[in-house]
């Protein structure tokens, strides 16, 4: 059975989706705003999406992102706003398709199979990845000492918003060499893609963090003249 998280604040559309995916065979878990909806996801790990982007806590284009950051479930975006601006942010934060409100029944039936068609088969299972001595949430955005380390190794670990933006983009590609344009693209937009020197530096940083020997690392690995890696 498929599963679909449905996520919208308005509790009699959330009740009509839940009814009628339910009838067409379809396992539906719900959240009523982005915080949930992140949790939810990294707890049930969804076949599918369906987003709107006017949710109380967070803008729809941030969930996006923060789904994104470790996984490539399809996510349909179900929305009041109509402006190609929202549509554009929506699609470039990573949504698959997006449809206006009102709308028809079949029709969002019709977009989610066309999703669930062009799904990434080799989606990760998990938000959560070993990296050495820790466990590396990108869903939480929360790194934790796993209990086998040594007591040497702090418990926690903070990462700026920059260094999460290295580590999901490798998380999301794991095992796979990662260009340093397009990790220079991803983290720090256009403009950026010939800055080794930024990316080496940040890098370097993230070794200090992560690695049981920065010098030597096991897992956050350079390709000379190619690119990054990680290793689980």
């Amino acid at each position: 059975m498929i599963k679909v998280l449905v996520v919208d604040d308005e509790p009699q559309l959330l009740r009509a989706l839940r009814i009628n995916l339910t009838a067409r065979k379809y396992e539906v878990v719900t959240a009523i705003d982005g915080t949930s909806a992140l949790a939810i996801a990294a707890r049930t790990l969804p076949d599918l999406v369906v987003l709107d982007l006017g949710l109380p806590d967070l803008d729809g284009a941030e969930v996006i992102k923060g789904l994104r950051g470790w996984t490539e479930v399809p996510i349909v975006v179900l929305s009041g706003r109509a402006d190609a601006s929202d549509k554009v942010e929506a699609l470039d934060a990573g949504a698959d398709d997006y449809l206006t409100k009102p709308f028809s029944m079949e029709e969002l039936l019709a977009r989610l199979r066309v999703a669930r068609r062009h799904a990434d088969r080799n989606t990760p299972k998990t938000a959560v990845q070993r990296v050495g001595d820790f466990d590396v949430d990108v869903a939480s955005h929360t790194i934790t000492r796993v209990p086998e380390a040594p007591e040497t190794v702090p418990p926690t670990v903070h990462l700026t918003p920059t260094e999460w933006g290295i580590v999901e983009v490798l998380l999301k590609n794991t095992g796979r060499l990662v260009s340093a344009r397009q990790l220079l693209t991803e983290v720090w937009g256009h403009g950026y893609e010939n800055d080794t020197p930024l990316l080496r530096f940040h890098f370097t940083k993230l070794r200090r963090k992560l690695e049981r020997e920065p010098s030597r690392p096991a897992h956050l690995l350079t390709e000379p003249g190619m690119g990054y890696r990680f290793q689980p």
